[in-house]
């Protein structure tokens, strides 16, 4: 019942998809949305990357954030012929399925994040999907801010709709947007693992019940697969957000730096509960191996008692079955029942012991 719960809570604060900007491209093109900010504040009628990037250098004061999805080599060579940027971080950019990071080509950065959303499902299964991963990509310039998103989900709308709700944050210029993104994303990790916990719960639930299924552990190392994936994305982060926390960077002033410290805080939170949750699932997998070897014992223990039990009249019909001229009893009118009476006590006397010790 709480799970249902928790799952219900979660639809209802999924964050909506951005559709409110009127400046976007055709359908086909990369360019998702190209806007020009001067003093935190949101300029109208520059939907043309040139444009954009000629009034704000014109005016020598704001940025313009472009954001992009999934753009091909051809659509990102011109914007990197523009802006200055350099091939390998382009190829990255293009290539995707990059390790989070932050590097520095002379006064631009380019940050790699992984996105991560939590995949919802009634039942977990040995096959059940539960992490979905996707990857944000952003060159950070000093008039200038590129996003790149590759994936599904992971969208900036809700960002850029928080930045511009505070335009003294985003008068703080392009290293205000990484923050954000950075924020963006390690919400989102954290999000997903305390969603996780619900799938924890399920499976040790089932595993200590009183008839926990021997087919718990194929969920057990879906979960763990599914883990590792979100362990992927989230633990080789810490590092580079260090970086950004407590590096000198040209394109990251004093006073955003100290937002950065924060979001590796957050950071922090979610890798230690990853690994929590790592280390009682290797508890909830030997638990269960023990439950199934347990019951594998006890399983030979009945077969055991009751081929001890068919034994003895086996043993009986097998003596009588000779072909022997003296057996005992063998021409006595009464000794066709006396040894069926015979097997038949034995028999009860067998079971009323093995079933008092626990066998049966």
């Amino acid at each position: 019942m709480f799970s249902n719960l928790r799952r219900a809570v979660r639809r209802g604060y999924r964050r909506a998809v951005d559709l409110s900007h009127p400046a976007r491209s055709p359908l086909g093109s990369a360019v998702v949305n190209c806007v020009v900010y001067q003093d935190g504040i949101r300029q109208d009628g520059c939907a043309e990357v040139e444009e954009a990037l000629r009034r704000v250098r014109k005016a020598g004061a704001g940025f313009v954030w472009i954001g992009l999805h999934e753009p091909s080599q051809q659509e990102l060579a011109g914007l990197a012929e523009l802006f200055g940027l350099h091939p390998l971080a382009v190829e990255d950019a293009v290539n995707a399925h990059q390790r989070p990071k932050v590097e520095r080509y002379d006064e631009t950065l380019f940050a790699v994040f992984k996105t991560v959303r939590y995949v919802e499902h009634e039942e977990l299964t040995a096959t059940s999907e539960v992490v979905e991963t996707g990857e944000l990509m952003a060159f950070i310039g000093e008039d200038f801010v590129i996003t790149i998103r590759h994936g599904g989900h992971g969208t900036l709308g809700p960002v850029r709709e928080a930045l511009e709700a505070e335009p003294d944050q985003l008068a703080k210029g392009p290293a205000a947007v990484l923050h954000a993104m950075a924020d963006h994303v390690v919400d989102d990790y954290v999000a997903v693992t305390d969603a996780v916990q619900s799938d924890m719960d399920a499976v040790e639930t089932a595993v200590f019940s009183e008839h926990g299924g021997r087919g718990d552990a194929g969920r057990i190392y879906q979960l763990k697969r599914e883990l590792l994936e979100l362990r992927r994305a989230v633990a080789p982060l810490g590092r580079p957000l260090q970086h950004l926390a407590t590096q000198p960077i040209p394109v990251i002033p004093p006073e955003v730096r100290a937002y950065f410290r924060d979001v590796a805080d957050h950071l922090t939170r979610a890798t230690e509960q990853i690994g929590a949750y790592d280390g009682l699932l290797d508890s909830i997998l030997q638990a269960h191996l023990a439950q199934v070897t347990v019951a594998q014992n006890e399983d030979m223990r009945k077969i055991t008692a009751w081929a001890a039990i068919v034994a003895v009249p086996t043993m009986v019909c097998g003596v009588y079955g000779m072909n022997f001229d003296h057996m005992p009893e063998l021409h006595w009118t009464y000794g066709y029942p006396l040894v069926l009476a015979v097997m038949a006590a034995a028999c009860f006397v067998l079971h009323r012991g093995f079933r008092r010790n626990g066998w049966i």
